[in-house]
């Protein structure tokens, strides 16, 4: 058996037995959809960096599931395209191993970012006052640092029980990339730990993380009915779904590769099942963020006025006048409670002149009937409270 294991240099992944035709389909196609995936994410996270208003903790913990995405495809995509156009290009023994030690640690930390992201609105909706106090910057970094940290650390218990294994002369791995049970098939010993270690793994990070999950929407869902406000339920409602819509599409697939029946035989169907888990959940993740997310939308719309000339979006923009909080989204409300900007508003023509901005807008910014910029500076006596 040790002579077995040291001949062992390199593996060929099968990848998905077709017709050259249907190969080269198949190649384009994915191609298109890691291209997506990539340019999808890269586009949350210009956002996140570029907006100021998006720099709060859900959003901070967005920008790494949007690095984790992109990680989790650049791990195992361009393998895979390599194989549609040569099938028989191998992949070497330390790179598979790479490759299978990046696929879990993404995996994993991928699995806690959603238990972490679920959270936030527990608090913001159920806890609302002690929000500030609950989600601070020194917890938020604390919850990325410790998903990473798991993440890493349970990968590197599944590579050290694998690699002292022997391997059989086969090196033909039933998958288009080194996923650990089609690498365990390939070992000439008792890979029964392994596959304990495995279930148990698999259990650690996908059952109980979404049960805790699911409880914490169930409150959610309580706390959402209590609201006697339409539009305050709409809006709530609004914030939940789209996270829903990704916890849904990751565990669902997750579960039924590893924890259900049989979670340990490669068939063909679970082999699909795992490229859509690591090719078009990546690339699903930013277009619902985006798609069902009005944050998202205006900063790409405050973002893209910004660098092309354009305007800043009237409802976006909140002052302080004669001492009181302006809304322009509803100019008769007085008490509105959200002013993320403060300033000193004077008459302009037909428009107004705020003297004081947030650093969210450019130094000159001409918006409808509404003239904007920053002076050098304003006399302490008339700045807003």
């Amino acid at each position: 058996m040790g002579a077995n294991m040291t001949s062992i240099t390199e593996f060929t992944l099968l990848g998905f037995p077709l017709a050259l035709r249907i190969q080269m389909l198949l190649f384009g196609i994915f191609s298109l959809f890691y291209a997506f995936t990539l340019l999808g994410n890269g586009l949350i996270l210009g956002l996140i960096w570029l907006d100021s208003r998006l720099h709060t903790p859900m959003y901070f913990f967005l920008s790494h599931l949007a690095i984790v995405d992109i990680a989790y495809a650049c791990n195992t995509v361009p393998q895979m395209l390599v194989n549609l156009l040569k099938p028989d290009q191998p992949i070497s023994f330390a790179g598979c191993m790479t490759q299978t030690f990046l696929f879990l640690t993404f995996a994993v930390t991928e699995c806690l970012l959603l238990v972490v992201m679920s959270y936030d609105p527990y608090v913001a909706i159920c806890h609302p006052l002690r929000y500030p106090v609950i989600m601070s910057w020194r917890v938020c970094i604390m919850l990325v640092v410790t998903s990473w940290t798991f993440g890493v650390l349970l990968s590197l218990i599944h590579l050290m029980l694998l690699l002292p294994l022997p391997f059989c002369r086969s090196q033909k791995i039933n998958h288009f990339f080194c996923e650990i049970m089609a690498v365990l098939k390939l070992v000439c010993a008792d890979t029964h730990i392994n596959e304990i270690v495995v279930l148990a793994g698999a259990i650690s990070v996908l059952v109980g993380p979404f049960s805790s999950i699911v409880i914490s929407y169930m409150c959610i869902l309580c706390a959402i009915l209590r609201i006697q406000s339409g539009e305050g339920q709409r809006k709530a409602f609004s914030t939940c779904s789209s996270h829903l819509c990704v916890v849904g599409l990751f565990y669902g697939t997750a579960i039924i590769m590893y924890v259900g029946p049989r979670y340990g035989n490669p068939k063909e169907q679970k082999k699909y099942l795992l490229l859509f888990h690591s090719l078009f959940n990546p690339m699903l993740n930013p277009l619902i963020y985006s798609l069902r997310n009005s944050e998202v939308k205006n900063a790409l719309k405050r973002v893209l006025g910004a660098h092309l000339g354009g305007s800043v979006p009237l409802n976006d923009l909140m002052v302080w006048e004669l001492g009181q909080c302006w809304d322009s989204r509803n100019p008769n409300n007085a008490k509105f409670s959200g002013a993320v900007m403060t300033g000193v508003v004077s008459e302009s023509g037909t428009g107004v002149r705020v003297l004081q901005l947030p650093q969210a807008l450019p130094e000159s910014t001409i918006l409808p009937n509404l003239e904007v910029f920053f002076p050098s500076g304003v006399p302490e006596s008339k700045r807003g409270s």
